[in-house]
Parts: structure tokens; C-alpha cells; sequence
């Protein structure tokens, strides 16, 4: 049950958001930005960067929603995407993208937490700043939708299977002009 009543009963963020239609345009417009408009790193490895912090912080819907549209986009499965956020680096991914994973989970601690050294091995291993820029900005900004879905005690469906087979609908449906009523 929800901290309060959102007058609705969809779950994780889509109740919040629905409560609230005036913030939800501004945060989805947030996410389709960061997840979805054009960038060198692509759709899925973004999100996968979305289900990696929303993993640390443990919460349970954004990185099953999000961990739903990684795998669809990135063609693999659950399992695979499970192993990254156990360990990002026993994963077969670039060399990049766990440079960049690693700069999500600091930001994930805390934004001074992410290192010069960190940055310098990023670009090393090719990553651009504005990848880097983004990741950060990703990584910050799951924190903030993690908390808003955990903080206001949302509900979740238990069952993966409902976040993989959603993936595909909100895959074509995007985020900014996403009505969580649906």
C-alpha cells in the first residue's frame, strides 16, 4: 500500500505520476531525453546504465522496467542483464561501457565520489564527454526516480515476466508523451 492515496493503483512510478500529471511531464521529458534521443551510446546500453544504479539503490521496479527494455533493446536476456548488475566487470561488455558503469555507481554513492581517474580512464577506453556527461546525468537522475518510487512506497508486480513483455510496447511508446495509465 502507498504512503498515500493516488487515487489510482498502477504501479511504481506510473501511480505517482498519474497523482501528479504537471511533474510526470517533466520527468518523462527528462527521461526521453536521457534514454532515447539521439546519442553515440545507444539505447540499450543507457538503459542498462538505468538498471545498474536503480539495482544499487534496490529498487525493485525501475531496474525490472528498465531492466525489461535493456534486454529488448540489447537483444539478450534477463540473466544476462542479472550478471551486469552483480558484477558489471565479470560481463561481457566494452571496455567503455564499464568504465562508464563504474562512473554510475559512484555517482549512485554520491556525486564526489566519481574520480579524475575514472574520467581519464573513460576517455581512454573512447567514451566522449558528452557520454560521459550523460551517464552522470542518467545516474543522478535514477536516483532521483528510484527514491520517488521507493519514497512514496509504490507497488511492483513480482513477476519479471510482466517488465520483459511490456519492453516492446514502451520500446515504441517512448517516455515523453507516455500516459501511465496505460
Amino acid at each position: 500500500m502507498a504512503h498515500i492515496d493516488f487515487k489510482n493503483d498502477f504501479p511504481g512510478i506510473r501511480g505517482p505520476m498519474a497523482f501528479r500529471p504537471d511533474t510526470a511531464k517533466a520527468l518523462n521529458n527528462l527521461a526521453e531525453i536521457l534514454l532515447r534521443s539521439d546519442n553515440s551510446l545507444t539505447r540499450g546500453e543507457r538503459e542498462l546504465i538505468a538498471t545498474y544504479v536503480s539495482s544499487l539503490n534496490d529498487c525493485f521496479y525501475c531496474q525490472n522496467a528498465h531492466g525489461g527494455l535493456a534486454q529488448y533493446y540489447l537483444e539478450c536476456d534477463m540473466q544476462f542483464v542479472d550478471s551486469v548488475k552483480v558484477n558489471p566487470e565479470q560481463v561481457a561488455l566494452s571496455p567503455k561501457l564499464k568504465s562508464l558503469l563504474s562512473i554510475a555507481a559512484s555517482v549512485q554513492r554520491g556525486g564526489k565520489n566519481v574520480s579524475t581517474a575514472q574520467i581519464e580512464a573513460a576517455r581512454a577506453l573512447g567514451a566522449s564527454d558528452m557520454e560521459i556527461h550523460d551517464t552522470v546525468l542518467i545516474a543522478a537522475a535514477f536516483c532521483m526516480f528510484n527514491r520517488y518510487v521507493d519514497g512514496l512506497g509504490t507497488w511492483a508486480p513480482t513477476d519479471r515476466q510482466f517488465y520483459v513483455n511490456r519492453a516492446p510496447q514502451r520500446a515504441v511508446e517512448g517516455y515523453a508523451d507516455y500516459d501511465p495509465s496505460h
